[in-house]
């Protein structure tokens, strides 16, 4: 991922006020370093004052390709030495409107005497001046921006801005990512039926459609030591319950290694899957036991979303690539008693948000689906959490629909899923009125912390709606 900076500023100011170009140039190398500080990949195109360095520096930037570019405005600049670098520029502009400190030193600012030096002391303290006519030439342009509006060190600014390069590496990530999509939807589930060339519209990346027959052959290639391998490693991530088959557990390791081969062939960063495994014994076979080792994949960052949920898979890697996890979740039941809402999934879990260890147990039914097996059980890490839905509308447009609770302690299913208690500030039965207004697919993804105001920044740079409802 490529940070596009640069400042700009006026020739004629130079010669005019002695130490100011100087000045800038220091404010200027602080935010460089700041910048690389939060993100190693920095193109730094200096301060602009002229519009034949603009030309130069809008060049530049389109051969790097930047995922976004902060603009520096330490002081009055013209428009036209601003919009020759970034005109037909994808990327988002984030202008920083930093001030080098909360106030100017009126009493010894007019104390100076010296007119010339005053203006050239106003002048490094001016960056708020053109912030208008820029943002006025950019939407006359149609250039997306957004500000950061403060002070040079201030850490608020600095949160703010980390945020927009972390929003930014996201797109990045989901720009590059190649998503398998295995099997076929479940039968009659209309709501998870997906538009796979918007998913391309919004996220970018590779869909890649993928036959369960194929992973069932790369079993076969699976040897014996690569299966014990990946039973010790199973013992090590997952509390294996003692009424296991090892049978069960054989199987699963088996298809955990296809799995991984699967996943290398096709370089894929997300897996959506689900099939129904009849006909064909040695297809059952496999999407019976492919429960435990789509978890430990999950844990690796490449996040499993069953009944061939696309939409989720998105979602999940989305939260995942935050660094916040992403759970495949959906409503369970509700507990009116503590106002809570009940909600996991079967199938895969995230290792790296689970409030201890993730439960492996056997079940002798897959409900609503074919054959017996392993399954896994977790709850979410007690503490505040995000839940994110990539929702299709009857515009044929994507959005992203989130809400922010909180993980509780208390009593769930011990039915080998993954199933977790989630408090709302609305209360339960607001939020689940206020979420299913807006028509999401039954499945979201459930991550740590709160990033609403990170998923916000993303929603902007992939020019998508973005709805907030707790």
């Amino acid at each position: 991922m490529q940070i596009g900076l640069f400042s700009v500023g006026l020739e004629e100011y130079w010669h005019q006020f002695e130490g100011l170009h100087n000045r800038l140039l220091q404010y200027h190398q602080y935010i460089c370093q700041r910048l690389e500080e939060i993100h190693g990949s920095v193109l730094d195109l200096g301060l602009v004052d002229t519009a034949d360095k603009a030309f130069e520096a809008g060049k530049k930037l389109r051969t790097a390709d930047a995922d976004i570019i902060f603009l520096y405005v330490p002081t009055y600049a013209l428009s036209s030495t601003v919009l020759p670098v970034i005109r037909q520029h994808r990327a988002p502009v984030i202008i920083l409107n930093l001030t080098p400190g909360e106030a100017i030193d009126y009493q010894n600012f007019n104390q100076l005497g010296d007119r010339v030096q005053m203006t050239g002391e106003w002048l490094a303290h001016c960056g708020a001046c053109p912030v208008p006519e820029i943002a006025n030439v950019f939407k006359r342009t149609g250039v997306r921006f957004h500000q950061v509006t403060g002070m040079l060190q201030e850490e608020s600014c600095w949160n703010e801005i980390a945020a927009w390069v972390e929003a930014a590496r996201v797109a990045h990530t989901m720009n590059n990512n190649r998503l398998g999509a295995m099997g076929h939807y479940y039968s009659g589930m209309l709501d998870i039926y997906s538009d796979l060339t918007l998913q391309y519209k919004y996220f970018g990346g590779h869909i890649e459609l993928l036959e369960v027959d194929e992973l069932s052959a790369l079993r076969r290639e699976v040897t014996p030591q690569q299966a014990e391998a990946r039973i010790r490693e199973f013992q090590a991530a997952f509390d294996m319950q003692p009424d296991c088959d090892p049978a069960e557990i054989q199987k699963a390791a088996v298809t955990s290694v296809a799995l991984d081969m699967l996943t290398a062939k096709y370089k894929l960063g997300s897996l959506a899957y689900y099939y129904k495994g009849t006909g064909i014994p040695e297809n059952k076979d496999t999407i019976s036991s492919i429960i435990v080792g789509n978890s430990l994949l999950t844990a690796k960052g490449i996040p499993v979303a069953g009944e061939y949920e696309i939409k989720n898979a998105q979602a999940m890697k989305i939260m995942d690539s935050f660094g916040c996890g992403g759970s495949f979740t959906e409503y369970y039941a509700v507990d009116y008693k503590d106002d809570v809402v009940l909600m996991g999934h079967d199938g895969p879990g995230h290792i790296g948000i689970a409030e201890g260890k993730i439960k492996v147990k056997p079940l002798r039914v897959y409900h609503g689906k074919v054959g017996k097996g392993l399954s896994v059980e977790m709850s979410v890490k007690h503490g505040p959490v995000t839940l994110l839905s990539v929702v299709e509308n009857d515009r044929n447009e994507l959005f992203l629909l989130v809400a922010e609770g909180e993980s509780v302690p208390g009593p769930i299913l011990e039915i080998g899923n993954t199933n977790s208690r989630y408090r709302f500030s609305c209360g339960a039965r607001e939020f689940m009125e206020r979420w299913n207004s807006h028509g999401p697919a039954h499945h979201c993804a459930a991550g740590t912390g709160h990033i609403y105001h990170k998923l916000e920044k993303l929603a902007h740079i992939l020019q998508m709606k973005i709805v907030k409802v707790c």
